[in-house]
């Protein structure tokens, strides 16, 4: 496994991202034995670098991988996110970066993960009532506390990064990418090889569509955000199948599977960048497929060839659609703080607002 650096944080160059194996996927939270296999499984690979958040289950993504990494931390760069729930009474739905809500935040996560220090700490996504100064100032005292290492972002326009920048070093900038998601690469990608901040692509895989083995929506839990989600439904699910039914074939040409084949497109948005591929496996054989061709560049006349052989098709439908409403899973021991508003089952977790324009 090859590693890359974000900033100065040295990582594997193929990461873990556990959310899927607690909340927001079909039977999500349904089988924690699995779960922790493929979390040590992922470690058995050269992974070193594992992704969860508060929002995620919420609470319980933290617990599972606090569980998963017993006895093993100091074999892992940790990252965590807060900004979406609000521990300060703020509405549910609202974002919240202010100052009283990260130290909460953060020490809950520190608590749930059962570590006194976070490696990476991304704000989920940018609150536009906070200025992003005041947000960073806090992080920023975080790292001289020694509670968190580095400092992420998460969906921020380039003007904010400039910003957030400005203020304390950012060490990784966390943005969707894959062959239906492109826009990083307009205005996002520049400033971030300009600034030397690293780059971290989640769903590469778009959210389990580009694998070729999503083919209706029928199979979507309830609880699945997939099923109201705009690039899922209706005559876009049925263009986008289209488009998708492109991008399979060419990774079996280079006898590579359809997933690590979509994962290299994210492990090269070019070549003068260190960027950082976040999966989010769910399952040990599919952690398994994205590691089977886990060097991007081990065959780069085809990775170079997957984004640009044919003629680019736009994807149907934007990334994210109205709030969108998750049945909550929780367990007793995913106790949120004393002053934290728990979302209800069947309550929107999310804004309507969830990312800055980037291109």
């Amino acid at each position: 496994m090859k590693h890359v650096t974000l900033g100065d944080l040295n990582v594997s160059r193929i990461g873990l991202g556990a959310m899927g194996m607690s909340y927001a996927y079909t039977d999500s939270g349904t089988d924690e034995a699995e779960s922790i296999r493929t979390i040590h499984r992922a470690l058995e690979l050269g992974v070193t670098f594992l992704d969860t958040a508060e929002v995620y289950g919420p609470y319980t993504n933290e617990l599972l991988v606090a569980r998963a990494l017993k006895g093993r931390r100091e074999q892992v760069v940790l990252a965590s996110k807060f900004g979406f729930l609000s521990h300060t009474g703020r509405p549910s739905g609202q974002l919240d970066s202010s100052s009283a809500n990260i130290r909460i935040a953060v020490e809950g996560s520190l608590q749930r993960l059962g570590t006194d220090y976070i490696d990476l700490y991304y704000q989920h996504r940018v609150d536009p009532q906070v200025p992003i100064e005041e947000t960073v100032g806090t992080l920023a005292e975080l790292v001289n506390e020694g509670k968190i290492r580095h400092i992420g972002l998460s969906e921020a326009g380039p003007e904010t990064i400039r910003r957030a920048h400005a203020v304390h070093p950012v060490a990784a900038v966390q943005t969707e990418y894959s062959l239906w998601s492109r826009h990083p690469e307009a205005r996002v990608l520049p400033v971030l090889r300009e600034l030397n901040i690293g780059f971290v692509p989640y769903s590469p895989l778009g959210h389990g569509f580009l694998t070729g083995k999503v083919r209706t929506t029928d199979d979507f839990g309830d609880t699945d955000w997939r099923k109201n989600n705009p690039r899922f439904t209706g005559e876009n699910f049925r263009r986008n199948l289209r488009i998708a039914d492109g991008g399979p074939g060419r990774s079996r040409r280079g006898r590579c599977d359809p997933r690590a084949g979509c994962s290299g497109l994210a492990a090269r948005p070019g070549r003068s960048h260190r960027p950082d591929p976040r999966n989010q496996a769910r399952g040990t054989r599919r952690g398994e497929h994205r590691g089977r061709c886990r060097d991007p560049d081990r065959r780069p006349d085809r990775a170079a060839e997957q984004p640009h052989s044919r003629k680019r098709r736009d994807t149907w439908g934007l990334r994210t659609g109205p709030p969108r409403t998750l049945t909550t899973h929780r367990t007793a021991t995913a106790k949120a703080p004393a002053t934290a508003h728990t979302p209800k089952q069947g309550e929107s977790l999310w804004s309507t607002h969830v990312w800055e324009r980037q291109d």
